[in-house]
């Protein structure tokens, strides 16, 4: 109850202060218009066009000019080409889109917004397809961690990190304010409206507001591929009702002294597609979701080379699932649950020398879960807390061409329940280890390695949700990553621009490894440990662009990803992890216009722990153009796809088909 009162105080302070922006900066502004401060002349700074890829760790990145080239709409569109990647997608507008890196799993990726993470502890897994691409400038995946050792314990608690950079406010006096108008729309129904507000209140003070209607009926028609036939079905109860808000406010004295502020709130009413099992597509399930949150962040560097960085963060999470046809003796389903999450993180940081930084950092979360049920169809219930402790200590040194890091974290993990037993307390350590190393006095070439330690306790829904005792015995995951790679830059002063080339060898050790094996509905989980499994593999990206002429100008980057996954106890392929995927984009752009075109191809993997359970590859390819000019001095943006251009009949998880053959249009325009 503590948690939701605070929710709700900091939740309604922000409102206010949004509010009293609104009502005020217009008369602020205008007495701006007084000043009698100089304008200086305007300097161009020409962009290096050379993708940073010589990180200390593997690093793939996209940002906000590339989100129209690749038809993404959400989050989970724009890092689908990266490699290591895959994506488990259940199929049209609402269905819900995990990300796993390097076969490890959805659960060991960290999802960070503007630096502090989107946790989950009910179910671990971040639904990357509810996260717009409106007010987002960035998406960086770092295998490993970030660079940065200055940041959450929780950054450095995960086998891969998703950075989500939200778009900041760079106004002028001048032109104090920038509006953002865009809408989305094509197939299935699909209409997406957006608006984004940036206000300058000072020179010190900005706002950005962001706002997002998506509405979709999420009907197509689909193959059915289990049995080779080529019979036409029609997907149904895939439509969907989203509005999403968030406000961001920002103090800014320079780059060592600095305040952020968030406030976001998603709303959804979608329904949930069956599983297609015997031709049966009928499915009358619903799911809603209403999500909130508040977090802030202060950062402060003293002269003598000390930094603090504060991040907390307040969350509440409301799920409604309704299943009205399930055959029980209460008439269906009608779950609901509430997880609420209080959390406050402190790092400290100090340059010791110029080659020389260390930090420590310590996290503290405590999780609540509740759920009813007007039915009681939730039966042995425990709800379920938890109490989350987690250390850092990090160092990043330079020695010569080398460059290490290192850091050690403890995690501590402690449970209750109100129904049941709960399981023992976790105590556990985990060491990290990167270097880099430049062969050459130029430092195109650079040879990089690292080793890290991942502990992983089980979601709250692994180890308590449906479990027919009250709690399942689901035993904490442990990972071992060692990588191996090497990336080259180089920038030319001919027909090419740059080329990038980045090559990483894996190898990836789990015990206890936790998997989800999808049943008729993916939003209850049939949870079990499969023993250890042992993960291999290669990621290769190449990326070049070629240097204007004449107006013409022409891209291309290739990702390719090999995975040899065994379960050691059963001898076969971890379920979903396809051996081979290979993402390609190849553009042209003359003057304003570009065409684009996209091919994802993965090859067949299993579904279940059986031999016989395969899942076909599939490849699909996506078209698009964009056009980007001015209209009476205001900048505009259209583009038109065509995605699953040549109508590919696939699945990503079995007996939840793919759309095929659809089409979007996207016009936005800055005022």
């Amino acid at each position: 109850m503590k948690i939701k009162a605070a929710l709700s105080i900091c939740a309604q302070c922000i409102t206010g202060i949004v509010w009293l922006g609104l009502v005020f900066v217009p008369q602020y502004v205008s007495a701006q218009k007084t000043d009698t401060a100089k304008k200086l002349k305007e300097v161009k700074i020409k962009e290096n066009p050379v993708p940073l890829v010589q990180t200390i760790a593997p690093a793939q990145q996209v940002s906000a000019n590339s989100f129209d080239q690749l038809g993404a709409v959400n989050v989970a569109d724009a890092v689908r080409n990266f490699s290591g990647v895959n994506i488990k997608d259940y199929g049209g507008i609402g269905g819900l889109k995990t990300v796993s890196v390097r076969g490890l799993g959805a659960d060991h990726l960290a999802v960070l917004y503007d630096g502090v993470a989107i946790n989950d502890a009910e179910n671990g897994q971040i639904d990357l397809g509810k996260y717009n691409l409106n007010g987002i400038g960035q998406i960086t995946l770092y295998n490993a961690q970030p660079e940065n050792i200055l940041s959450p314990a929780r950054s450095f608690a995960s086998a891969s990190v998703i950075a989500i950079d939200p778009v900041q406010p760079h106004l002028s006096p001048e032109k104090p304010y920038k509006i953002v108008l865009g809408v989305n729309g094509g197939s299935f129904g699909f209409v997406n409206p957006y608006l984004q507000w940036q206000q300058r209140i000072s020179d010190r003070w900005s706002y950005v507001l962001n706002g997002y209607l998506e509405s979709a009926n999420g009907r197509y028609k689909f193959k059915n591929t289990e049995d080779g036939s080529d019979t036409l079905q029609n997907r149904i109860n895939g439509d969907v009702r989203d509005q999403r808000i968030d406000g961001s406010l920002y103090w800014f004295k320079n780059d060592s002294n600095k305040f952020s502020l968030h406030i976001n709130y998603y709303n959804s009413n979608r329904g949930l597609p069956a599983a297609i099992i015997n031709y049966n597509s009928f499915s009358d399930e619903r799911l809603w979701n209403r999500d909130a949150f508040v977090q802030a962040s202060y950062l402060h560097t003293w002269s003598n080379g000390l930094q603090l960085l504060l991040n907390t963060k307040l969350s509440r999470e409301y799920t409604r699932y309704n299943d009205p046809s399930y055959l029980n003796g209460t008439g269906g389903i009608d779950s609901r649950y509430t997880q609420r999450e209080a959390y406050q993180s402190v790092a400290l940081g100090y340059h010791i020398t110029s080659n020389l930084q260390v930090s420590y950092a310590g996290d503290v979360a405590i999780a609540a879960e509740g759920a009813a049920s007007p039915n009681n169809s939730i039966s042995n219930y425990a709800f379920p807390s938890r109490f989350t402790f987690q250390e850092v200590l990090a160092s990043k040194l330079t020695v010569g061409r080398w460059r290490f890091e290192g850091d050690l974290l403890h995690s501590y993990v402690n449970e209750w329940v109100k129904i049941g037993a709960v399981p023992p307390k976790q105590n556990a350590l985990s060491p990290t280890l990167l270097a880099t190393f430049q062969p050459f006095a130029k430092p195109d070439l650079q040879l990089r390695a690292f080793y890290k330690d991942v502990f992983r306790e089980p979601t709250l829904d692994e180890q308590y949700l449906f479990a027919p005792s009250g709690k399942r015995d689901i035993k904490p995951e442990f990972a071992k990553q060692f990588d191996f790679g090497l990336a080259y830059r180089k920038a030319f002063d001919s027909f090419l621009e740059y080329l990038t080339l980045t090559a990483d060898g894996f190898y990836n050790k789990v015990t206890n490894k936790i998997i989800d094996l999808p049943q008729k509905n993916p939003d209850i989980p049939s949870v079990i440990n499969l023993g250890s499994a042992n993960i291999s593999g290669v990621d290769i990206g190449i990326k070049t662009q070629t240097r204007q002429s004449s107006g013409w100008k022409g891209s291309l980057s290739a990702n390719y990803t090999y995975q040899h996954t065994v379960d050691k106890v059963h001898e076969l392929q971890i379920p979903y992890v396809p051996a081979n995927t290979l993402a390609l984009n190849a553009g042209v752009e003359y003057k304003s216009f570009g065409v684009y075109y996209n091919q994802v191809v993965s090859s067949s993997r299993l579904y279940l722990e059986d031999a016989n359970s395969v899942l076909d590859g599939y490849a699909e390819g996506d078209l698009a153009l964009v056009y980007k000019g001015v209209i009476s001095t205001k900048a505009i943006t259209f583009s038109a796809h065509i995605n699953n251009l040549f109508n590919q009949q696939y699945a990503i998880v079995r007996s939840f088909p793919m759309p095929g053959r659809s089409y979007l249009f996207s016009f936005q325009i800055n005022i």
